[in-house]
């Protein structure tokens, strides 16, 4: 299930256990059993860690990253969160959620135009007292700079900002995911399981890098396989690899990752982010008759349909395999939902 540990993993791990973290939600998150789906795909054991669940905010894992960095935010005596994505955003959502309970402001900077729809996520983070932005540009990327523009306006005010980048994605961010891993390897023992793989949607890198750094860091015996949503593979490789490599070194290791440790599989990004594709939708919908768990369109359903893809074609070896399901339901309430028909 493990391999051995090191004196230097092990002196990592307890400076994993040192660092400010500011406690949001109740973990573990559950790990459930899929005995139907698994049945159908040919596995001895499929099971799914349950991290939509996690207990604030409306779940998903973006909150375990977000302690660290609310931590982190408080320790320097910001008083104005700013960050950035989509309007349909988890992680903004959540991170509104974590501003509006430690009596911060929070500061957001989305691409494009305001959405003509009050919904969704956009719906909850303005709910949530967010100060939104557009970037009127529709390339993600503009949201880098426009969190830098937003944190010099906040200056300028006479306050003092705290910078989040896109999606939550930096070295401090992907250590709450080195936890999640950590998280798994108790309950596999607990369970007496050996999980062949563990499979996640990735868009900005930070989960991947997180579970890529904790499995090393335990010794793993599973492989951590994730599907593109966004950028394509060798871009995406290259920011895991980079991300995994620069949380090592805030753990005082010198671990570098090339991008050939990324496990980062393309073919199911669809029309483009966040946009449904109709194997999405029928990923979602296989699930959700099959588990009665809903997954979501733009991170889950495109992982879910990468997993069904590869595993009817023996692409994704194994036995026993975990996915993991970051969350992202509130993406079901924005639109019509005329991408899941027919019904």
């Amino acid at each position: 299930m493990t391999g051995h540990s090191t004196p230097d993993t092990d002196a990592a791990l307890a400076a994993l256990d040192r660092l400010p973290r500011a406690r949001l939600a109740e973990f573990p998150t559950p790990l459930r059993p899929w005995r139907r789906l698994g049945a159908e795909l040919g596995l001895a054991e499929l099971w799914c860690k349950r991290d939509d669940l996690i207990d604030f905010g409306l779940g998903g894992n973006k909150l375990r990253g977000l302690e660290f960095l609310l931590a982190d935010a408080q320790a320097q005596g910001a008083d104005t969160l700013v960050t950035g994505a989509g309007p349909q955003s988890n992680h903004v959502r959540a991170t509104a959620a974590v501003a509006a309970h430690a009596g911060l402001r929070c500061l957001t900077v989305f691409w494009g135009e305001s959405p003509a729809e009050f919904d969704g996520n956009y719906r909850l983070t303005r709910l949530l007292g967010v100060q939104p932005c557009f970037t009127g540009d529709e390339d993600r990327a503009s949201v880098d700079a426009g969190i830098e523009h937003a944190c010099a306006h906040v200056r300028r005010r006479g306050e003092i900002p705290y910078a989040i980048p896109r999606g939550g994605a930096c070295a401090l961010g992907a250590l709450g995911h080195v936890l999640a891993a950590k998280e798994l390897d108790a309950q596999c023992r607990a369970l007496g399981i050996a999980p062949d793989a563990v499979v996640m949607a990735t868009g900005s890198g930070g989960t991947h890098a997180g579970w890529l750094l904790g499995s090393r860091l335990l010794g793993a015996g599973w492989r951590v396989e994730s599907f593109t949503v966004s950028r394509e593979v060798e871009a995406a490789r290259l920011q895991v690899a980079r991300l995994a490599s620069e949380a090592a070194g805030l753990l005082g290791l010198s671990l570098q990752f090339s991008p050939d440790e990324a496990l980062v599989h393309g073919g199911f990004i669809g029309p483009g982010y966040g946009v449904p594709s109709p194997e999405a939708a029928a990923a979602i919908q296989r699930v959700a008759r099959s588990e009665g768990v809903l997954l979501d369109p733009v991170y889950t359903g495109k992982a879910m349909a990468g997993l069904l893809h590869h595993r009817k074609r023996g692409m994704l070896d194994g036995d026993c395999i975990v996915f993991l399901h970051t969350g992202g339901e509130p993406a079901f309430f924005a639109g019509d939902g005329s991408w899941l028909l027919p019904l």
